[in-house]
């Protein structure tokens, strides 16, 4: 896996409604999103910081998208 660009919640956020994810709800500080066509879920920590390469790396798993 290349390396990945630091991001914000809100960029990734984004990037995966482009890929066909829809906001369901969002529980405290946390966004989960839903793919209708493939059923996957993933959630997204939405804070003021940059999301941390690892967290990323993982919501990118769940989303099952390809770099």
């Amino acid at each position: 896996m290349p390396k990945l660009p630091v991001l914000k919640p809100k960029e990734l956020v984004k990037i995966l409604k482009k890929n066909g994810f829809e906001e369901v709800r969002q529980v405290g500080s946390h966004l989960h999103l839903l793919n209708p066509d493939s059923r996957l879920r993933t959630t997204v920590p939405m804070h003021n910081k940059e999301l941390k390469r690892k967290t990323l790396t993982s919501i990118i798993r769940q989303a099952n998208i390809k770099l």
